[in-house]
């Protein structure tokens, strides 16, 4: 009887792990070290470790686990085999063919960001639909899309990369990915403390932000401002929903979602968010594409793991 299933997200730092039951309930979670050191030689034999010790402390015998499903930053095709992840050190391999040979257990990969779409899907903001866009915002911009209850990985595993929508024909600061002008300039947290700190040094307005150091700049402390009602703040919040406004709205004309689903960092922000987006959403989006609705996302740091664990279910 499978009655367990192991998720597990991998990040730059940590890797975040969680033990489910077959209805997608998460008995325990648990984290480790991410060793990056000598390309990332070390991660996928310790992730094996930590499983193998943790089925041992719960008495699990591995007949009784479905499988170990897995998301990792980078390019992630549909058969898992990973197209170079840059912060983790990996060049390109089958994630599943060499965790399940250190295991002995089935396993499913998968981009960071499309899993925690998946994970979001299942047991977060967008339960009940099918067809999902669920966008990060935190110090980047990430993003998965879900089509029909599966996730859209594209050719080499890199579909879903809305932080780099071009946007802004105007920029001269390059993107961490080299372009100019991407989306994650603008709505990321870094992206929104951009846009403050120009609107500070090209406006004489006076602002409640003008009281912080400039290095201590946040894109909590800009919403904060907004709900205030500083004007300048306000500013800021409507650049930022005219530029995150608009991409979803091309991308829903592109993947005619049922949800647009957004966490990360600057989500808690909360529902004031919507105030900046949506007016250009709707503006934009094709008038067939318009019901889909804009909500929070609710797993938070959580939705990798259960993205995983559903991965590793289908």
């Amino acid at each position: 009887m499978k009655n367990y299933v192991v998720g597990v997200d991998v990040g730059g730092t940590t890797v975040k792990m969680g033990l489910f039951d077959k209805e997608g309930n998460v008995l325990e979670k648990w984290e480790l070290k991410t060793r990056t050191e000598n390309g990332g030689e070390n991660i996928l034999p310790d992730i094996a470790k930590s499983i193998q010790e943790k089925l041992a402390q719960k008495k699990i015998d591995k007949e009784e686990v479905t499988g170990v499903g897995l998301g990792a930053p980078g390019a992630i095709d549909a058969e898992g085999v990973v197209h170079g992840a840059v912060n983790l050190g990996w060049g390109t391999f089958s994630i599943p063919d060499t965790l399940s040979g250190l295991l002995g257990l089935p396993v499913k990969a998968g981009n960071d960001a499309n899993v925690a779409a998946l994970g979001e899907m299942w047991k977060g903001g967008g339960q009940g639909c099918k067809n999902l866009v669920a966008v990060t915002l935190g110090t980047g911009v990430g993003g998965g899309i879900i089509v029909n209850g599966a996730m859209l990985t594209g050719a080499i595993g890199a579909g879903g990369e809305i932080g780099h929508i071009h946007v802004e024909d105007n920029e001269e600061e390059a993107c961490g990915c080299k372009n100019l002008g991407c989306l994650e300039q603008y709505a990321s947290a870094t992206g929104v403390v951009r846009l403050a700190k120009r609107a500070l040094k090209t406006s004489n307005q006076a602002s409640t932000l003008r009281n912080i150091p400039i290095e201590k700049l946040s894109a909590k402390a800009v919403f904060d401002a907004v709900k205030a009602g500083d004007a300048l703040a306000v500013q800021v919040a409507e650049q930022f929903g005219e530029y995150l406004g608009k991409a979803l709205g091309v991308i829903a004309g592109i993947v005619n979602p049922e949800i647009i689903v957004i966490g990360g960092g600057v989500s808690k922000a909360g529902e004031i968010l919507f105030d900046y987006i949506r007016p250009y959403f709707e503006k934009t989006v094709f008038s067939g594409c318009k019901d889909a609705r804009l909500a929070l996302a609710t797993l938070g740091n959580d939705a990798g793991i259960f993205g995983a664990a559903k991965l590793m279910m289908e």
